[in-house]
């Protein structure tokens, strides 16, 4: 198994949670992913894995900040609180349908890249970075170690 450290981009409407939010509480449960694939992305991270903040649904979406995964992934328990936004009937503690990692504050953007930059950057980044192509924008998406570097001297 690779030790090589991998890259994320995890989405998130900045109304419910932002990294100002994380900053605030350096620790945070990932609930709420309910698409399987980014499931699986998180189910595959690895504590210390490096994870890109993006705000969306918001005036300028972009990413704000640096996190890192804090944990496995393990059950999201929103999934079993009927009274949850989350909860899911189909799923049990026995056989969960849903996973979270723990994600842990590393620093704000000195200046976001908005994804109005990410698509002018769009040939450097590669036609594969999903935050750019149509219908793939998932909420836990991986990135490539040069996608990354990109990404970051954008700020």
């Amino acid at each position: 198994m690779s030790t090589r450290k991998h890259y994320w981009l995890m989405k998130t409407e900045p109304e419910d949670f932002s990294i100002d939010d994380l900053q605030r509480v350096d620790v945070e449960p990932w609930t709420g992913v309910r698409n399987y694939q980014a499931r699986n992305f998180m189910r595959s991270m690895r504590v210390g894995d490096g994870v890109l903040l993006y705000h969306s649904s918001t005036e300028i979406p972009g990413i704000y900040g640096i996190a890192e995964v804090a944990s496995a992934a393990y059950p999201d328990p929103t999934q079993f609180n009927k009274k949850s936004k989350y909860f899911d009937e189909k799923s049990t503690q026995e056989d969960p349908r849903w996973s979270l990692v723990d994600v842990r504050f590393v620093r704000k953007l000195k200046r976001s890249v908005t994804l109005e930059s990410i698509r002018e950057h769009a040939e450097v980044l590669g036609e594969d970075f999903a935050l750019i192509r149509r219908g793939t924008r998932l909420s836990v998406m991986p990135v490539s170690a040069a996608q990354w570097k990109t990404l970051l001297a954008l700020e």
